[in-house]
């Protein structure tokens, strides 16, 4: 008569908890769930934002690699301009040193 006692609240007891734990894995699935989806969102937004950034950083160096491409134009053009006057710039030069009065009078 006890052990079929005993037997009868090991069996109510082992119910119980098989209830109680199927109870909080459910609890412990939907939390997952909603941290799984949460973070499938950030996800989402962070690949967009990057997206979002690495266009505006194309934009950004083809709008450099379009001033430097000014700049090194200019740069050549000031070049060639520099090139082109140097000889009447040395002519004029070496005018006054050859015009010019010793500095020992000896």
């Amino acid at each position: 008569m006890i052990l079929s006692i005993i037997g009868i609240v090991l069996g109510a007891v082992a119910i119980g908890l098989f209830i109680w734990f199927r109870k909080d894995q459910e609890i412990t699935n939907d939390l997952v769930d909603s941290d799984v989806s949460q973070n499938a969102h950030a996800l989402l937004a962070l690949q967009q934002e990057f997206t979002q950034h690495q266009v505006d950083i194309e934009r950004r160096i083809s709008e450099l690699e379009k001033n430097l491409e000014i700049k090194y134009k200019n740069t050549d053009r000031i070049i060639n301009k520099l090139k082109s006057d140097l000889p009447i710039i040395i002519r004029k030069v070496i005018g006054h040193i050859e015009f010019a009065k010793p500095l020992d009078k000896k």
